[in-house]
């Protein structure tokens, strides 16, 4: 039992570059995998296209909000302050850095209005 152990933990590398292998050596797999990385990523732009037309159009949050579909990736810094972050984690139970980083991955079609309605209530020091 203790050398199976050993292996697992000895070894974990190895079963990630197998897996990536396996994948980089099928082109079907290969396929797969690149429309699973388009769908994911244009997810994450849909959510940073939403997040922004809310704060924009529908809650008119004060600043500047462009940098949200600006920025690439899944991480967007908010550019708020430490209060307004302070506040979002101690109110509205959202979390992120205290530098206002967000996880865009984090954000879905139920939870985004919710974010940007905390975000704008921290902003304005209403929250």
């Amino acid at each position: 039992m203790s050398v199976l152990q050993r292996s697992e933990i000895s070894n974990p590398p190895s079963y990630g570059a197998r897996v990536v292998s396996l994948i980089l050596n099928d082109a079907g797999l290969f396929e797969e995998w690149k429309r699973d990385i388009a769908t994911m990523a244009g997810r994450i732009i849909d959510m940073r296209k939403e997040l922004y037309r809310l704060l924009t159009e529908e809650l008119k949050t004060p600043g500047s909000w462009g940098h949200i579909v600006d920025q690439i990736g899944m991480f967007s810094f908010t550019g708020i302050s430490e209060d307004a972050v302070k506040a979002l984690t101690d109110k509205a139970h959202i979390y992120l850095t205290t530098n206002g980083r967000i996880s865009m991955a984090g954000l879905n079609s139920k939870n985004v209005r919710y974010f940007a309605a905390s975000l704008d209530k921290a902003v304005r020091g209403e929250l």
